[in-house]
């Protein structure tokens, strides 16, 4: 199958912001969009039935409609439309195995109802094989409109020990392909031993901050040879991870994070920063799985 970038759709104001993004990004990357819906009542294609008989007719006008927005904002971009009898949220775990990247509308967390309310978001984004990006519809007097695809360059949240190759491949090529800078940020809570009766032991932070820079320069170096295009800065903040990427982010085009495929049996699907970033974060935010 041809490299896809495969964006759900369901009718909603948060998936047709979802498809525009992922319109943009396919066509950044040269890569085909594929709009998909999945509903489990959906029946073998009809011939001659009126629209009224025609069970499939409100899913087929989902994806017919946003196409043809889309093929209008973007005339040379290949579109295929593809509707699944089928679950969404297996349909679109399917589907992320077979993409360069899945693309999902959000809501983020508005209230905390919004956990419970049919949102398949969560469910993709701690299962898929592949990245999923998460897009909220920004609100204003128009309407809902799609949150900015490149302003602000893209944030990359690292941590400092373990594998993070396929995190920062796709952050440094996301970057790129914008033509955008990037900015990896590490965040580190300050240790029992930095703190002294008077506050904080500037000498122990310094040291930190030293230790934790010299890291992030190492970590970064291959990539910068791999994208020397891509103009990069890097930062490390002694709080909480989840504060700094979440602070990183604002005015950010894209925020990339990661997720561990493999976690232990009681552990979040999703560490804190992840979490942190898919419910706060206003700029559209990838999660990437790595090893």
């Amino acid at each position: 199958m041809e490299p896809v970038v495969t964006v759900g759709l369901d009718g909603s104001p948060e998936s047709l912001s979802a498809a525009r993004w992922a319109a943009d990004e396919a066509e950044r990357r040269k890569l085909t969009l594929r709009l998909l819906h999945a509903w489990p009542l959906l029946v073998p294609e009809p011939t001659h039935v009126p629209a009224e008989m025609d069970q499939n007719y409100w899913a087929r006008r989902i994806v017919h409609k946003a196409r043809a927005e889309l093929q209008a904002r973007h005339p040379g971009l290949p579109i295929v439309g593809n509707l699944v009898a089928d679950d969404a949220q297996h349909a679109l775990l399917r589907a992320a195995s077979e993409s360069e990247m899945t693309v999902l509308g959000s809501r983020g967390l508005v209230r905390v109802e919004s956990y419970f309310l049919g949102d398949i978001s969560m469910p993709v984004v701690v299962r898929a094989d592949g990245p999923v990006v998460l897009v909220r519809a920004e609100t204003s007097g128009q309407g809902p409109q799609p949150a900015p695809a490149a302003e602000g360059g893209v944030v990359v949240a690292l941590k400092l020990h373990g594998p993070c190759d396929d995190l920062l491949e796709f952050a440094f090529a996301s970057a790129a392909a914008r033509d955008v800078p990037l900015r990896a940020v590490h965040g580190q809570s300050l240790p029992l031993v930095a703190y002294a009766p008077w506050g904080v032991d500037h000498d122990v932070t310094e040291e930190i901050t030293q230790d934790a820079q010299k890291h992030l320069n190492q970590i970064l170096r291959p990539w910068r040879d791999k994208f020397p295009l891509v103009e990069v800065s890097d930062s490390v903040a002694l709080e909480s991870p989840a504060r700094a990427v979440t602070g990183a982010a604002h005015g950010a085009g894209l925020l990339v994070v990661g997720r561990r495929k493999h976690r232990p049996a009681l552990a979040p699907h999703l560490g804190p920063v992840g979490q942190a970033a898919i419910h706060h974060a206003r700029c559209p935010v990838a999660v990437v799985p790595h090893d």
